[in-house]
């Protein structure tokens, strides 16, 4: 069997030990999701086939990638080592790839929101679904509007309206009302598209973050299994240290004096 460095070999085993624990919890929380999918509602599961189908898969490859390089590195198999390099190359290029055109797009991301978000106005002519969903942030978030309450134009929901202690903490306006009895209403003075756009721009940090660190660990991988690699193909060759030129670790030599010359 190759020699390979026991403390190399134990640091690999860990690393694809937490590679494993990773899948593991992409494929929990896939599942996860598809539970309470169901829970809320079978009907929306269509849409969201496609995120749960890739959860899988990349759980799936994490698991099976990290199981593979910790047995090639327990059993020192070489031929599993270099899938394991091979399949980190491809996983780290592909991070990459994924990773550095979000980060470059994510400054134009608020412009584009709020381009996207202008096109359903007016709120009240827009389609039911639309206005559901609007509706529903209104009454989770507290907020009314997209952009104003003027979105609505005069057909402002009862998902604008404040409560009385809302009115009493400063959180509301009063706006005027064709269709109601009152000449006046309180509705919330915070708008959505603003608490929409601080949870999408949070979203894509955290994917930003996720994707280079994914990167960085397939580089640090990548690193470990080449140097195993090599230490099973020259077994008895020593690892290669930056060395000092003797020039500078020898003392030099000491400085005689000469004597004086003999007297005749």
């Amino acid at each position: 069997m190759a020699q390979v460095n026991t403390c190399l070999k134990r640091t690999f085993t860990i690393f694809n030990i937490f590679f494993a624990i990773v899948g593991g919890v992409i494929i929990t929380l896939a599942l996860l999701w598809q539970i309470l999918t169901n829970v809320n509602g079978g009907d929306n599961l269509e849409g969201r086939t496609t995120s749960l189908i890739i959860l899988y898969i990349v759980g799936s490859v994490t698991m099976v990638i990290a199981i593979l390089g910790a047995y090639g590195a327990h059993k020192e198999s070489k031929v599993c080592l270099i899938v394991f390099l091979v399949c980190m190359v491809i996983g780290s290029l592909l991070m990459l790839r994924a990773g550095i055109p979000t980060a470059l797009t994510r400054p134009q991301l608020v412009g584009v929101l709020e381009d996207k978000f202008r096109e359903l106005l007016p709120l009240d002519k827009a389609s039911g679904e639309v206005k559901n969903m609007a509706e529903s942030l209104q009454t989770q978030l507290h907020c009314c509007g997209l952009f104003s309450y003027e979105d609505w134009e005069q057909n402002i929901p009862d998902s604008c309206l404040c409560s009385p202690e809302e009115e009493m903490e400063g959180k509301c306006q009063a706006v005027a009302y064709m269709h109601l009895m009152q000449p006046k209403k309180s509705v919330y003075m915070k708008t959505c598209l603003p608490i929409i756009i601080y949870y999408v721009l949070l979203l894509v940090d955290i994917m930003i973050g996720v994707v280079f660190t994914l990167a960085v660990l397939a580089l640090l991988g990548m690193v470990l299994s080449s140097i195993m690699i090599h230490q099973m193909r020259y077994p008895n060759r020593p690892t290669v240290l930056l060395s000092v030129p003797a020039i500078f670790t020898t003392p030099p030599p000491k400085y005689q004096e000469l004597h004086n010359p003999p007297q005749y």
